[in-house]
């Protein structure tokens, strides 16, 4: 698999998913909602929910609901 720079709200594919550590994945999430990512074990489906109950998908880069 071929490298790509990825950078905060970047959206990855389930395969980058489970190929990144928490750390490389807690960089792709953005700053004001960091502090509620559960780590990679506790994200159902590329995604985990914020404290509004919204929820922040690794493979949309963005809200799920968007």
């Amino acid at each position: 698999m071929e490298r790509r720079k990825l950078r905060v709200g970047s959206a990855i594919t389930p395969e980058e998913f489970e190929a990144l550590s928490d750390a490389q994945l807690e960089r792709l999430v953005p700053k004001a909602y960091r502090d509620y990512y559960p780590g990679k074990e506790n994200c159902s489906d590329g995604y985990f929910y914020l404290h509004d109950g919204t929820a922040w998908s690794f493979y949309k880069g963005g809200m799920l609901d968007d």
